[in-house]
């Protein structure tokens, strides 16, 4: 996810400050792993550098002074265009199961106990997210759901590869 263009939406709602920014990313996107103070500031530093952001003003508080911040009309710009430019889906002929499988086959390992204990974890994985969707909030069952599909996915990879072991050890060994 691009956290810059995130802070960008979220900055455009309404001007605000860096620390409450924080907090409203943590609260719409940053759930598992919350977004760190300094990498928030460093974000607002380079988009007030690039032209996507201004600051308001400052105000005296018990610490440091607090600068608000706005979009510009040049942000409001970029979050447009990334927001609606496609994402390309993952490429991941890199795959580090898929060099895990190759590799336990070139070395004459068991690439099929492998896939196995590969399977298990993916299926605990889908029982923990299955039970955190039971009594959560619609954004937190979306992130829930987004996660189960691409575990399904790797599953029904794992399943194919399995039954394709033969024939993928004779075609490693040959190349």
């Amino acid at each position: 996810m691009d956290n810059s263009r995130a802070l960008l939406g979220l900055l455009s709602v309404e001007p605000t400050y860096g620390y409450d920014l924080k907090h409203d990313y943590d609260r719409h996107f940053g759930r598992r792993k919350p977004l760190a103070l300094g990498q928030v500031y460093s974000t607002l530093a380079r988009m007030i550098r690039d032209g996507l952001i201004r600051t308001l003003g400052s105000e005296a508080g018990g610490g440091p002074d607090r600068k608000r911040y706005e979009v510009t009309d040049a942000g409001r710009r970029a979050l447009r265009e990334w927001m609606f430019t496609p994402d390309v889906p993952s490429d991941t002929l890199q795959s580090n199961l898929f060099a895990k499988t190759v590799v336990a086959l070139l070395v004459d390992d068991d690439a099929e106990a492998l896939l196995d204990a590969q399977r298990a974890e993916h299926m605990s994985r889908m029982r923990e997210h299955t039970r955190a969707k039971r009594d959560a909030d619609l954004v937190d069952v979306l992130l829930h759901d987004h996660a189960l599909f691409h575990i399904e996915a790797d599953l029904r990879w794992i399943d194919l590869t399995g039954a394709r072991l033969a024939e993928l050890r004779r075609a490693v060994r040959r190349s």
